[in-house]
């Protein structure tokens, strides 16, 4: 699964340390899930949506059919 956190992080200046604050995780854990190796709880990626104000949809890119399970 592909993801925006990255882009959408840098637009509002946050660092990987302040988006993790935000959420309640760890800044490793920010790391994983912008270089895709670690796929989020749903409660996860709607927090993350909600920092954004956007959906889940916006944020997270899910491709069927691409090894995703």
């Amino acid at each position: 699964m592909e993801n925006r956190l990255r882009e959408l992080r840098e637009r509002d200046s946050l660092t990987q340390e302040d988006l993790a604050a935000r959420v309640g995780v760890s800044r490793q854990t920010i790391i994983s899930l912008e270089r895709g190796k670690y796929n989020p709880s749903l409660t996860l990626a709607y927090k993350l949506a909600r920092v954004f104000g956007l959906r889940i949809e916006d944020v997270f890119i899910f491709e069927n059919g691409k090894g995703d399970e």
